[in-house]
């Protein structure tokens, strides 16, 4: 089908929009052309998606990952050598996304802008997890850790653009729901998952390289994009490029409030459950974190699916999205403060509930707020790319902070100081004026 299809957008739409004058024309809170195959199988379809990538986010930086080091490396230095393998692979993600974003962007083909990147980026991940698997050095495993980032945000950036480029304003409270459920499943059952190879990791990186790319691949192939064949081609410079990493808070000021909000929230969530295998075994004492860590995903899990469900559809029936993130951050606070003031494993088998529950709340509306404020369908992807560091950085550089962290203060610091990012990161949404 041709980028000239046009179809209705809205109920008070003046008239209908094609591909073209669509990506030529709106922003982030317009409505776009419908989707190919139809919206309910793109929907359907975004849950697999998004959980190829997000398994390997939860199962290597928080479980293979540290396994790995301590494997190479030892008890004594593995504080270290993994705050630095993830301080690197963390950079590395920041800087790509958002030029995979941006080369989306640009893309001109008969498949779309999104799809080549989406498959090209999983097959270069899944070679880079196999060189992973077989480092033996620090050196071989930053490298490698680094061109995984590297490859995976190549295709997460497009898949993120799916929402703006093919979901309509009114549905997207819902479609951010089963992106979070794909994403959050993906994230807790990569420890679940992750820790089954805990003894395996070469079958378990494997695995993974395996799982992502047959995902992604059939994601692609079930939901045809329009052509990008016809659309006008934007220059390119070098000021051009540089711009990638920057969107004017002046020129833009919600979509500066909703990226400042996402960085809090998610690097104080991710800094206590992405260090869960070390806390488990040097905070609470527990013998074989293994054992104990498929329960801890699943009751994780129980909590986020549970209020992704009722959250997102509810943000849509109301119109309102701010409600939600600021009982989110309550939530999930109320959850961390726990095991600060009762450090026992009972507690943080508590608190595993409850900040799932919480988190799983601000994930269904979040993707839609942050969608609602794009500038402009000429730089979806770049945009969300831009946003999205804020996403993906500090769930990769959680154990780099929370090892920072711990070295200087402790464990129990780790709780305080994500209690305050998260209030900090909730205050910041209140500003946004494109979103209730």
């Amino acid at each position: 089908m041709t980028s000239d299809t046009s179809v209705p957008t809205g109920e008070n739409a003046p008239g209908p929009v094609t591909t073209n004058t669509f990506v030529g024309t709106a922003s982030g809170n317009d409505d776009p052309p419908a989707p190919i195959k139809g919206l309910r199988r793109l929907m359907v379809w975004i849950i697999p998606a998004n959980l190829g990538i997000y398994l390997i986010w939860g199962a290597l930086p928080g479980i293979l990952l540290p396994q790995q080091i301590t494997q190479l490396f030892g008890e004594q230095d593995k504080v270290a050598n993994l705050a630095i393998a993830a301080t690197i692979g963390a950079f590395a993600a920041m800087i790509a996304q958002p030029i995979a974003g941006q080369i989306s962007d640009r893309t001109r083909s008969r498949f779309g802008r999104r799809a080549p990147w989406i498959v090209i980026g999983s097959l270069a991940g899944g070679l880079s997890l196999v060189g992973l698997a077989f480092a033996n050095s620090l050196v071989g495993v930053v490298i490698a850790w680094t061109l995984v980032q590297i490859s995976y945000n190549f295709a997460q950036g497009p898949l993120t653009a799916i929402m703006p480029d093919r979901v309509p304003l009114k549905r997207r409270g819902t479609f951010a729901a089963l992106s979070g459920i794909g994403l959050m499943v993906g994230a807790l059952g990569g420890q679940i998952v992750g820790s089954l190879f805990f003894n395996s990791l070469t079958v378990g990186y494997i695995f993974f390289a395996v799982f992502s790319l047959v995902v992604l691949s059939l994601f692609v192939l079930a939901n045809p994009d329009y052509s990008s064949a016809r659309l006008e081609r934007e220059p390119f410079t070098l000021v051009d490029f540089l711009k990638t990493f920057w969107v004017n808070p002046v020129a833009h000021p919600d979509f500066f409030w909703a990226f400042t909000g996402r960085l809090l929230l998610y690097t104080g969530y991710f800094a206590v459950t992405g260090f869960q295998l070390f806390l488990l075994t040097d905070y609470f004492h527990v013998a074989h974190p293994e054992q104990l860590i498929p329960l801890l995903g699943l009751l994780s899990l129980v909590g986020i699916i549970v209020s992704t469900v009722v959250s997102g559809p509810l943000s849509d029936r109301f119109g309102r999205r701010k409600p939600f993130v600021f009982a989110s951050a309550a939530v999930v606070s109320l959850g961390f403060l726990l095991p600060w003031v009762w450090p026992d494993v009972t507690a943080w088998i508590i608190m595993t509930i409850i900040s799932g529950f919480g988190f799983g709340m601000f994930q269904a509306v979040d993707t839609a707020l942050m969608s609602e404020v794009l500038p402009s369908a000429k730089s979806f992807a770049k945009d969300l790319g831009v946003v999205n560091i804020a996403a993906t950085l500090p769930q990769t550089l959680a154990p780099g902070v929370a090892g920072a962290i711990v070295l200087a203060f402790g464990y129990s610091a780790l709780f305080p100081i994500a209690i305050v990012l998260g209030i900090l990161g909730a205050l910041a949404v209140w500003p946004i004026k494109a979103t209730r």
